[in-house]
């Protein structure tokens, strides 16, 4: 096994401690948060691969590519609880 997931993990943690202190919060969704971005992360690093981009890497992990995809997981996780059914307030 290779650094690749282990990168993907912490740039998966950056990228979602950022928007956490960005945002003040996660909204109680924090765990599924971090796994989008982890493996946003990992995928981005393989398109980086697969597509020859060597911009901003470390060793052979894709940086940019795997932050770009681990903010797309942070989205699409952001989107998906917005659009999704919201919580009722008892009274």
């Amino acid at each position: 096994m290779g650094p690749g997931p282990i990168l993907a993990i912490l740039v998966g943690m950056f990228h979602t401690a950022l928007y956490v202190a960005i945002r003040g919060d996660a909204g109680g969704r924090l765990p599924l948060t971090l796994l989008a971005a982890i493996l946003g992360a990992w995928a981005g690093d393989a398109i980086g691969g697969r597509l020859g981009i060597s911009f901003l890497t470390i060793g052979d992990f894709q940086l940019l590519t795997a932050s770009l995809m681990a903010w797309v997981g942070i989205a699409f996780v952001t989107v998906v609880a917005t659009l999704g059914p919201q919580a009722r307030n008892p009274r």
